[in-house]
Formats: C-alpha cells, sequence, structure tokens
C-alpha cells in the first residue's frame, strides 16, 4: 500500500496559536480543508536559528503525513512529553519543548 498526500485546495481554513516555549515564542498555524487537518507551519519568534529550520522540518513532514490521511493522534503521540533544556511557562501550562507545543496545538484543533 501507498500513500500519497492530497492536493492542497487554493483556500483553507485555519488557526494559528501563540505557545510561549524556552526557545521563544512559537506561532503555530494548523490548517483543516473539508477532509479534515491539512497542513502545519511553525514559526519561531527568534528566527536564523538552527531550532527555526528543525520546526520547519518537523512540520513539513507532519504535513504531508496529515494530506495523506495519516491519523493527527499518531503525531500528537509522538511529538507530547518530548523535553528541551528550558521548557516554557504558556498561560500556566508548562510546554516541554516545540515539539510539545506543536502536539498541543494539534490537540487543541481536534476538540
Amino acid at each position: 500500500m501507498t500513500l500519497e498526500p492530497r492536493k492542497r485546495p487554493k483556500v483553507v481554513t485555519g488557526n494559528t496559536y501563540r505557545m510561549v516555549t524556552g526557545c521563544g515564542n512559537l506561532y503555530i498555524t494548523v490548517n483543516r480543508d473539508d477532509t479534515g487537518l491539512l497542513e502545519v507551519f511553525a514559526h519561531l519568534g527568534k528566527t536564523g536559528q538552527c531550532g527555526a529550520a528543525q520546526i520547519e522540518c518537523a512540520c513539513r513532514i507532519l504535513s504531508v503525513g496529515l494530506r495523506s490521511g495519516i491519523d493527527p493522534q499518531v503525531f500528537i503521540k509522538q511529538l507530547s512529553g518530548i523535553r528541551c533544556p528550558s521548557p516554557g511557562l504558556d498561560e500556566g501550562e508548562t510546554v516541554l519543548s516545540c515539539a510539545d507545543a506543536i502536539a498541543t496545538a494539534l490537540k487543541r484543533e481536534m476538540e
């Protein structure tokens, strides 16, 4: 069996979440189409760092997976709880890493 990503429509809808991480503010946009979650973009407030490249890589892989029909819960399970040396505190909630923040944004989109 081969998974193929569905085509991206010209117009999609989504939400952007600001999450406070140990690396700074992370802005996570989760877009959807008529089928469900479609793609994830994230931008770290402090650009040009290696972390920003890693976040872009993770979002590209997440987006291909979502467009290929992989259940978002698979990604949430894999990303939740990943820890980095400097966690953040976002409105009383501990954000363990940028990956953990992306999982939280996906969870919120699924609710």
